[in-house]
């Protein structure tokens, strides 16, 4: 127990120094190149962000539990798009700022959440299912991707002052995600233990110490972004990683081999995943801001989801 509870207290400063590390290179990156910090966090930093989820997927589908993995993906998001956002504005004291930019180009974010659901239905997902779902999520990266780039000759200027001036800071940005992804998962692995020696149900273990705890590298890196009044980054960032574990993890895990599930997951987890994006982009559409009391529906929208999947697994 005490070896767990070290191993933990070790975990957490990796993923605050790597959050705070990743914060100010992501940044230092983005203004290198002239695009926007929300491009950055969408795709740099969320795909990086995504590799717990895929090791505790990929180790559950290897041990025959393909339907934990499913479940942790659906867990996780339901806590990035609620749970997340509830922490980070509580303890920036202050609202979020949304871009106009990002409303504009994200209008059918949470419509391409609806896909793994709608495919789902039936319980089954296929290699010809997860090759669509890998897709869907490729081409919103690129619509991302292309709607924020600048063009070729400024392009050009920038990856040549990267050679030669700011190569140390793609190094310092993938050593501090490196940072985030080991302290993620032994905070993960940690957990389970310290869940399993206070006897604590399956349900809740698997709802907080692995849907929640993979969310650790998102929350941290976005605290330290907001802190560093780079909204746009950490809303980047909990974006990218949703859509990325909705699409191309699950793909990717149903490409390698097909699997079946129990579909409540999808009844469950899956619905309540696509209510809280909807809920989510309401709230900030509203002031184009995510404010203090939206922040307490988050919260309590999350924990809505805890008690109906707790209650109906007991």
């Amino acid at each position: 127990m005490i070896e767990n509870l070290f191993i933990f207290a070790v975990s957490i400063f990796l993923i605050i120094k790597g959050a705070t590390l990743s914060t100010k290179y992501s940044f230092r990156i983005a203004d290198n190149f002239k695009i926007s910090k929300y491009v950055v966090g969408f795709i740099m930093v969320a795909i990086i962000s995504i590799v717990p989820e895929i090791f505790v997927s990929l180790n559950a589908a290897i041990a025959g539990v393909p339907s934990l993995a499913l479940g942790t993906l659906f867990g996780s998001n339901i806590a990035d798009l609620t749970l997340v956002f509830a922490i980070v504005i509580f303890f920036a004291g202050r609202s979020i700022k949304i871009e106009s930019k990002i409303l504009k180009e994200n209008i059918i974010y949470p419509f391409f959440l609806l896909i793994p659901i709608v495919l789902g239905f039936d319980g089954f997902y296929s290699r010809w299912e997860g090759l669509g779902l890998i897709i869907a999520g490729l081409i919103f990266y690129y619509l991302a991707l292309r709607n924020n780039t600048k063009d070729e000759e400024e392009a050009e200027e920038s990856i040549l002052e990267l050679k030669t001036n700011k190569k140390k800071d793609v190094y310092f940005l993938i050593a501090s995600m490196a940072a985030l992804l080991v302290g993620s998962h032994f905070v993960v692995v940690s957990a389970v233990d310290i869940a399993a020696s206070l006897k604590v149900s399956s349900a809740v273990i698997g709802m907080l110490a692995i849907g929640v705890g993979t969310t650790m590298p998102e929350l941290f890196f976005c605290l330290s972004a907001v802190k560093r009044n780079h909204d746009s980054l950490a809303i980047g960032d909990v974006l990218g990683t949703v859509l990325a574990d909705a699409t191309i993890v699950v793909g990717f895990l149903a490409l390698i081999d097909p699997f079946a599930f129990p579909q409540k997951i999808i009844y469950i987890a899956g619905i309540f995943m696509v209510a809280s994006s909807f809920l989510l982009f309401f709230f900030m559409r509203t002031g184009k801001t995510l404010s203090k009391n939206e922040s307490y529906l988050l919260f309590f929208f999350w924990l809505l989801f805890v008690v109906v999947e707790i209650t109906l697994n007991s």
